[in-house]
Formats: C-alpha cells, sequence, structure tokens
C-alpha cells in the first residue's frame, strides 16, 4: 500500500466499501462492475458506477462520472479537498481527469495491470512533469474489488458474452 496524504485506513476502507456497493449495481446495465466516491469533509458528495453500456459513452467510466457530479454539486472544476475512492486502478483517460480536476488524494482498490495509469502502465497521478500531482493510496481492499471483476467476467462467459 502506497501513502500519500495523511490518512485513515479504517476511512478509506469504510468508503471502498460504499464504491463496491455502487460497483455492483453496473451488471444490471451489462457494465464492468466499477464504483467510484468522491468525498469531501468525510461526507460524499458524488457517486457513479460505469455507464458506457448503457449510456453508449466509451467515457462514461466510473471516475470521470463522479468526477463531473462533484464538480456540479461543488460549483467548481477544481475539487480541492475532495478525496476520490475507486474500486479498480484508473486507466489513463481517468488518470488524466483526475489530474486535470485538481484533485489532492486518489484511493483505488484492486490494480490493473492491462489498463492502470496510476502505477501498472504508466502514472499521470504522479508525473512530476505536470503540473499536479495527486496523492495516492493504492491496495485497499484489493482482494474483494478484484473478487467483483473476476465474478463478473466468469458470469458474462457463462452466458457467451
Amino acid at each position: 500500500m502506497t501513502h500519500g496524504h495523511a490518512s485513515d485506513p479504517g476511512e478509506d476502507e469504510r468508503w471502498m466499501r460504499d464504491c463496491l456497493r455502487t460497483a455492483r449495481r453496473a451488471p444490471a446495465h451489462r457494465d464492468v462492475p466499477i464504483g467510484a466516491v468522491v468525498v469531501k469533509h468525510g461526507v460524499a458528495v458524488a457517486r457513479a458506477r460505469n455507464r458506457r453500456e448503457v449510456d453508449h459513452d466509451p467515457t462514461a467510466h466510473a471516475e470521470v462520472l463522479a468526477l463531473r457530479r462533484a464538480a456540479r454539486r461543488l460549483g467548481s472544476w477544481r475539487l480541492d479537498g475532495c478525496t476520490l475512492y475507486v474500486t479498480l486502478e484508473p486507466c489513463a483517460m481517468c488518470a488524466g481527469a483526475i489530474v486535470l480536476s485538481r484533485l489532492p488524494r486518489l484511493v483505488f482498490g484492486a490494480a490493473d495491470p492491462k489498463a492502470g495509469f496510476v502505477g501498472s502502465l504508466g502514472d499521470l497521478c504522479r508525473d512530476g512533469r505536470l503540473n499536479h500531482r495527486v496523492a495516492v493510496t493504492s491496495g485497499v481492499l484489493a482482494d474483494a474489488c478484484g473478487g467483483v471483476l473476476v465474478e463478473f467476467f466468469r458470469e458474462r462467459r457463462k452466458k457467451g458474452g
């Protein structure tokens, strides 16, 4: 587990369980079960799950949707003082959106060795060449987060889709 900003492991696990509950609603729409929540001062300001299938939108990843909702709710694209929790390591698109939102902290569950861009294939969130760096905590409830994905793909293979 890597740490940036001071974090409370109990709080991180609490919010990751929140993400898992959100993620578990995604398969109803055939979407990959990834959940995200933006938290500010201990309060959830936005939640989202993947909606690529239901919205027919390649950018409708849980993280992007949660960042958009949080920015609208807070009235600013700068998400100062917020933490984004997400069940899976963000891809390059989502990592870029996290940096652009000036989010101070990211917490994710399972690593994504095939598409993750916060340590696996690269690391946009902590790249020193960018004008903003994000504190990252990884591996929070990683087994549970990964398990939801494994089960989803196992079921999908059974159904032939």
